[in-house]
């Protein structure tokens, strides 16, 4: 290959590596395998008469063809007679291989496109892995995406990821009464991502629990460097999230820390969910402790854990309370039955007989 077309190579090369962000290492081992591929179809050979060496550093590149040296040529394309070796260099012997180098023009037209669609094909397929890489590495985190397109027949929402690409946000994973525009930028947390050969798919959410705890893991700093845990999140998005919290120091109170002065933290969050109501629970290893907590606000007088397979309980609030401990439509006790893990039986004080009941 001349001088000329090896800079205007390594040039190209180096855009690519630029504009494209797909490594200079990988864009060569594709290239080569597209010229070894475009000499095979040309010549008749197999991968191993082929050698092609690429040096961006050095700004060389060539392509060669190694043919085995024989008495007798029983194949013409991947054989050559010892006497015509010896025509090059009389030192050859039989079991040798004689290196011929390729002009790039020798390819021909097919070779060419043969090349041509392979590079493109590893181009493709260098996006879809860096693609991959990009968003795996964002997995459990929150992104920020801009709406594309809206489908008000299914409700569903195309989002652009930026270097991820795109993803379908459905109806299910929205928070009921959200309104979007195009050219909104919306966050989401990326729930899943799994490599297709189309490219990663996506599995993108407003509705899931994990969006809320990383928006404390990244407004609290305690929780960010690991003094307080979150230990539980349980969430009716639009509505209410219950969240327990744990201190590994003492001295570190985890509700306060998440709530903030004045409530600055909390409200923060609040207003980014548009509303959404958020309990901070002190996470506590007594079970029963923990249930009284997660039932706030209403006040309990009494948990009674039941025995059996299945985690059950018992408690017993004011009468004045009950409304409050039940909820709204449920909703207190059913998000307290999945941050705890138990089905919560609920009375009030004045109804309560004791186990026979």
């Amino acid at each position: 290959m001349a001088t000329a077309t090896n800079n205007e190579f390594f040039e190209a090369l180096a855009a690519l590596d630029k504009e494209r962000g797909l490594p200079e290492d990988y864009l060569i081992e594709k290239i080569k395998a597209a010229i070894v591929i475009a000499v095979k179809k040309d010549y008749e050979v197999e991968d191993d008469n082929v050698i092609v060496d690429i040096d961006p550093a050095a700004g060389t590149f060539r392509a060669s063809l190694s043919q085995e040296i024989v008495e007798e040529v029983e194949n013409p394309h991947t054989q050559v007679s010892l006497e015509d070796a010896q025509r090059q260099r009389k030192t050859y012997k039989v079991g040798q291989r004689l290196v011929t180098p390729l002009k790039t023009k020798e390819f021909g037209r097919i070779a060419a496109q043969t090349a041509k669609h392979v590079i493109r094909q590893g181009l493709r397929e260098g996006e879809r892995s860096l693609q991959y890489s990009e968003m795996q590495s964002r997995a459990h985190e929150i992104i920020s995406a801009t709406v594309v397109s809206l489908d008000p027949e299914r409700g569903n929402i195309v989002l652009d990821l930026g270097k991820g690409g795109s993803a379908v946000l459905p109806r299910n994973e929205q928070v009921p009464g959200e309104t979007f525009r195009e050219g909104q930028v919306v966050q989401v947390y990326v729930v899943d991502v799994i490599a297709t050969e189309r490219g990663p798919r996506i599995t993108i959410s407003r509705t899931h629990p994990g969006l809320v705890k990383r928006m404390f893991e990244l407004e609290v700093p305690e929780i960010y460097d690991g003094t307080v845990e979150v230990k539980a999140i349980a969430r009716e998005a639009g509505a209410r999230t219950k969240m327990a919290v744990y201190s590994k120091d003492p001295n570190v109170d985890p509700v306060g820390a998440c709530i903030g002065a004045h409530g600055a933290r909390v409200e923060k969050i609040v207003s980014e969910l548009g509303g959404e109501k958020i309990d901070i629970i002190r996470w506590s290893e007594d079970i029963s402790a923990f249930i009284s907590a997660a039932l706030s606000p209403a006040r309990v007088v009494k948990v009674e854990l039941l025995p059996g397979e299945t985690k059950s309980c018992r408690v017993t609030v004011p009468d004045h309370q009950l409304s409050l401990a039940i909820g709204n439509k449920g909703q207190n006790v059913r998000l307290c039955a999945h941050l705890t893990g138990y089905n919560i039986d609920i009375r009030p004080e004045s109804g309560y007989y004791g186990e026979d009941e």
